[in-house]
């Protein structure tokens, strides 16, 4: 299994919807990620706006590639995209660039 980490920035003025909306992701969103392999899937939001996302996976570009190919994505990211800034024009499930592991105590 592979540990991913990315960032993200969430813009300033929607922190606050941007939890509310993560509160209740859609049970079908929830459902689609699980099974394209996304495993222990945690995102953390500072006040600053920084968004730092983890997940479990076998293969992080199949389980992109997995969600990329469901409708609820296409329609999730299109109400995210909003929330983060320098996108540079991607929506934010393609602006997820993993950080390299430097360290894990298992």
């Amino acid at each position: 299994m592979r540990r991913v980490c990315f960032l993200l920035r969430v813009r300033a003025d929607r922190l606050d919807e941007y939890r509310a909306r993560h509160a209740a992701v859609w049970p079908g969103m929830r459902e689609a990620l699980s099974a394209a392999g996304w495993h222990n899937y945690s995102l953390f939001l500072a006040d600053d706006g920084l968004l730092v996302g983890y997940l479990e996976t076998e293969d992080f570009e199949a389980a992109r590639a997995a969600m990329e190919a469901t409708e609820v994505n296409a329609r999730w990211q299109a109400e995210m995209a909003p929330f983060f800034t320098s996108l540079d024009g991607a929506r934010p499930d393609e602006a997820m660039k993993p950080l390299t592991e430097v360290f894990h105590l298992p």
